[in-house]
């Protein structure tokens, strides 16, 4: 992707990323006792999928910005879980959850041409 497709495709991206946060907190609010009972993120996930659906009707997402998007929303799965585990270590050890945000966020970053070194003509500037 090149900077003038990512700019258009942020709010695509930044919604993955709740969609993914949210989904994962409705989750644990209905199976996990640690975290108490809270209708807000159920209503913030429904939100969030309704509003990239209605972003997705009204313009096609450009070619790679799926697989990002995918990507971001298992960060934000991966970044809630290890952050339960942070706060109730009986939960088990939050590691493999904060590696594998890690390992995605740096492919996301390579994919979105962040880690490209600048032009010539930028340093020229």
């Amino acid at each position: 992707m090149d900077k003038q497709q990512v700019k258009a495709e942020r709010k695509t991206l930044i919604l993955s990323l709740f969609a993914g946060l949210c989904g994962n907190a409705t989750l644990a609010v209905f199976t996990s006792s640690a975290v108490a009972f809270s209708i807000f993120p159920v209503i913030a996930f429904v939100m969030t999928v309704y509003c990239m659906y209605q972003d997705y009707l009204t313009r096609p997402m450009a070619e790679g910005t799926p697989a990002i998007a995918f990507a971001l929303f298992l960060v934000g799965a991966f970044g809630y879980s290890a952050f339960l585990r942070a706060q109730a270590p009986d939960m088990g050890s939050n590691f493999l959850p904060l590696m594998i945000c890690l390992a995605l966020l740096l492919w996301v970053a390579y994919r979105m041409g962040v880690m490209k070194p600048k032009s010539k003509s930028q340093d020229d500037a």
